[in-house]
């Protein structure tokens, strides 16, 4: 190692580099950032941390607390070293001004960039902390040429006073004041020996209200935890979060959901996701959060912890599944009155029976799907001497015997079944489309348009995921495409559709996406599919091509220039001298594809291995009409 104080070259910076080089969430996102800067007057020992938001860009924002203070050497070391390691340098614990004696108190920061949180509103801002008598007063910019950051002025003065001050000229990202004290006031548990202010509000911290039950786990690596089960019915508050929410040391860690790393235990929409709330309580668990806190590093430990808490939420739900289990019963019963009236009593008992199982067995799943279980049950109920089935037995060949022979040997009834339907409905999509396309008296609107726009598959294997699905932002994007354009009395519920429009010239649109999560942990979508049906015996032309390219450069305009767009143009026929394929966008982000109906069902035909050739008994002499319903039934 070199002892001199000499060297041959320095280090260089670009003014930008401290911006480029923090987590972009914290330097681009107000509430991150300011998240950050409570926490700072939490590990700071402060009892009491007030935030000014101005209404205006070019006001000044200042954070404010009566922690611990700096002085002029602290700073130094602390403040401008790029990557400080508070872990290392002053330990977990808090220490407390004037070594006051206060109820233990774990520090949040670890990596040292929180405090650097003011640069997402300006790259200059000012430090006012006084400690030990003096006030020192500093103006830290990122604006030198060649450092990463610098101090550009300083003062010292006598102070009694004890704390930190941060102004910022808001130049850019002005927070929202009502959102902040929301936000804020849902990622820090209660303590009455921290208050936090926005725009001299006081926050209602959460205090985990109308808790039905608490207990203590522990993980197979030996971290402690409190596992608690609330009920929001009973809580004088309502989070705006849904989930199960990780506290470690009463700061909330990312943002709740019913997931547990691949497991996911409820859609958040159904009433008993709105209704609870899992909360999980540590002071251990540091180590295994991410240093921005937007969730779990991937770890072994991490999976054990997933895995106590996933054990902890089962025993929850099937304990709330008993306590609810007569007022399932009634409600499902009310629903089936009418079969239920003229069912046997051995059918009634059963009826018991199956509400209990699935209720217990399967505590998340909902009424809804209780009902249809049950329905189906009493629908079998008439049938149960299975004469019906016995008779087609009595029918079959001796090769038919054993062929069935073989399936049931390799397969359940219910695989089989289930493979069987799926292909039927799909076999029956392709020859629906086929035959309502010719049929002059078909209801292109409300019958064959919803039909292709839902079968995302038709357009290739590749959208045939649950991933893709209508998201705000696409639908936000599609109000500003067609603010004229859109039908208003067609007679197609958009709300249950809501990524259908339809258009004044008869044409519907649909506009579906896969949302990713990158590396900064933000959700963007990575893939679109635009599907425009035209009208009965519509010649797709260059015009129709011209559009769905603007489709493309409107969605990138749009902010939508993350993904893969693909578009596909469906017609009675294309124009002769087109081509069917073309790219879109500056950098070819689009796909456009131009094709008719009779293209569309042959490709969807060999995709299905030409099933349709070998089973064609099954669906000529059926109406499209009936095909149509019989695959509505599970497609809507």
């Amino acid at each position: 190692m070199q002892k001199n104080s000499e060297h041959i070259y320095r280090s260089l910076f670009e003014d930008d580099y401290l911006v480029r080089t923090l987590n972009s969430s914290i330097t681009s996102q107000a509430d991150i950032a300011l998240t950050e800067l409570v926490a700072n007057a939490w590990d700071a020992g402060a009892t009491k941390v007030s935030v000014f938001i101005p209404d205006e860009y070019g006001d000044l924002l200042v954070i404010e607390d009566n922690g611990n203070g700096l002085t002029a050497e602290e700073f130094q070391e602390r403040w401008m070293t790029l990557g400080y390691n508070k872990l290392l340098r002053q330990g977990k614990q808090v220490l407390f001004p004037d070594n006051k004696k206060r109820s233990p108190r774990i520090a949040y920061g670890r990596n040292g960039i929180g405090r650097h949180s003011l640069l997402c509103f300006n790259d200059e801002y000012h430090v006012i902390t006084s400690k030990n008598g003096k006030e020192l007063s500093l103006t830290v910019s990122t604006k030198v040429q060649g450092q990463a950051i610098s101090v550009t002025n300083q003062n010292i003065s006598p102070s009694s006073k004890h704390g930190t001050r941060l102004e910022v000229q808001v130049d850019r990202n002005l927070p929202n004041v009502d959102k902040i004290r929301e936000i804020i006031s849902s990622r820090f548990l209660h303590d009455p020996e921290f208050i936090i202010e926005v725009n001299k509000k006081q926050l209602s911290l959460d205090q985990l209200d109308g808790l039905l039950d608490t207990t203590e786990l522990k993980t197979s690596d030996g971290y402690s935890i409190t596992a608690n089960f609330i009920d929001s019915k009973k809580s004088s508050r309502k989070s705006i979060y849904q989930g199960i929410a990780f506290w470690e040391s009463g700061r909330l860690i990312g943002i709740p959901s019913w997931g547990l790393g691949t497991i996911f235990y409820l859609d958040g929409r159904t009433a008993l996701a709105k209704r609870y709330t899992i909360v999980i309580q540590s002071n251990e668990l540091a180590e295994l959060v991410k240093e921005d806190w937007s969730g779990f590093k991937n770890t072994k430990e991490t999976e054990n912890l997933y895995q106590t808490v996933s054990e902890y939420v089962n025993i929850m739900f099937e304990q709330t599944a008993k306590a609810n289990l007569e007022e399932t019963k009634a409600i499902v019963k009310q629903e089936l009155a009418a079969k239920l009236k003229d069912a046997s009593p051995l059918a009634q008992y059963e009826v018991d029976e199956i509400i209990e199982n699935i209720s217990i067995n399967s505590p998340t799943a909902t009424k809804e799907t209780i009902s249809i279980a049950v329905e189906a049950v009493l629908n079998l109920e008439s049938s149960k001497n299975g004469q019906e089935l016995l008779m087609k037995l009595s029918q079959l060949t001796e090769e038919d015997i054993t062929g069935l022979n073989t399936i049931l040997n390799k397969w359940s009834v219910k695989d089989a079944l289930t493979v069987l339907s799926e292909i039927d409905r799909r076999l029956s999509i392709i020859e629906a489309i086929r035959k309502l396309s010719k049929e002059k008296d078909t209801d292109e609107l409300h019958v064959l348009h919803p039909l292709v726009t839902e079968s995302r598959w038709l357009f290739g294997p590749e959208y045939d995921t649950p991933e893709y699905t209508s998201n705000r932002q696409l639908q936000t994007v599609m109000r500003s495409l067609f603010k004229m354009d859109v039908q208003n009395e067609v007679g197609i519920k958009t709300n249950r559709r809501p990524d259908l429009v339809v258009l004044a010239d008869s044409t519907s649109l649909s506009m579906t996406g896969v949302e990713e999560f990158g590396d900064n942990e933000l959700a963007t979508i990575t893939k679109v599919l635009i599907v425009e049906l035209k009208r009965g015996g519509f010649e797709i032309t260059s015009k129709e091509r011209n559009q769905a390219t603007d489709y493309v450069d409107s969605l990138i305009a749009l902010g939508i220039n993350t993904a893969k767009i693909t578009a596909f143009v469906v017609g009675d026929k294309v124009a002769k001298g087109l081509q069917r394929q073309y790219r879109a966008g500056s950098k070819d982000e689009g796909s456009i594809f131009l094709t008719d109906f009779d293209q569309l069902v042959d490709t969807a035909e060999k995709r299905m291995f030409g099933l349709r050739n070998k089973l064609a008994a099954m669906y000529d002499d059926i109406p499209g009409m009936t095909l149509y319903q019989q695959s509505k039934l599970k497609l809507f």
